[in-house]
């Protein structure tokens, strides 16, 4: 089978069921001139992520991983208008192009990103008693993907939805061998995610237009 059809059927999924958006649109160009890496989710996650925001009734989201905001502003504007999130970028310049992308969709009053190693900014939102989140959204450097885990897990509460990306790894996830530190760290988070006795998980595999890999999705006991 070629792995054309797998784009194919993306797009048909995205003609189907994301409609036409300015500033998710403008997202992307903005951040290709401004040279931010091409490791945003599709637009089909992105409504995937809405459409698990609105189950879960979200009001506060925290994100792991900003890059240039393109899951922040999917996820924000899932948001009712007293919602609130907040999104970690280790990168000063991605979150200043983050920040211009955020205030051009006029999400600034619900978005604030906080600059910083997420390890060392989990615990001070912890301290500051930010949580807990009704979702919680994984995608940033993969090494740590375990203890990023167990930090989402001190800020949830019962029903928290937890959802972490790249977590399949065009299915390298398979050689325990591996020496890949980011295929090593995803096999760690989804060690711990089976082991961990008060959530409800499981992995859906993706194929389409970011290739192979997979969501791990939690809900909180």
């Amino acid at each position: 089978m070629s792995t054309e059809i797998f784009s194919d059927v993306d797009k048909y999924i995205g003609d189907l069921f994301v409609r036409a958006d300015h500033d998710l649109d403008a997202v992307t160009k903005f951040n290709e001139d401004a040279g931010i890496p091409k490791w945003d989710i599709s637009a089909t996650q992105g409504k995937l992520l809405q459409v698990l925001a609105h189950m879960c009734s979200a009001k506060k989201i925290l994100e792991i991983g900003t890059l240039g905001a393109y899951s922040t502003i999917w996820l924000a504007k899932s948001l009712p208008v007293d919602g609130s999130l907040i999104t970690i970028e280790v990168d000063p310049r991605y979150a200043q192009v983050s920040g211009r992308n955020i205030e051009r969709a006029g999400l600034s009053n619900i978005v604030e990103i906080r600059i910083g190693d997420a390890l060392d900014v989990l615990p001070i939102l912890a301290a500051e008693g930010k949580g807990p989140f009704d979702m919680i959204f994984i995608d940033a450097d993969k090494p740590p993907y375990a203890e990023y885990l167990q930090w989402a897990l001190k800020l949830s509460r019962p029903g928290t939805v937890i959802v972490a990306d790249n977590v399949i790894r065009d299915g390298k996830v398979l050689d325990e061998d591996s020496a890949d530190e980011a295929v090593r760290g995803v096999q760690r988070f989804n060690r711990l995610l089976a082991n961990t006795p008060n959530v409800t998980a499981t992995i859906i595999q993706s194929i389409g237009a970011k290739t192979h890999d997979g969501m791990a999705i939690a809900v909180v006991r």
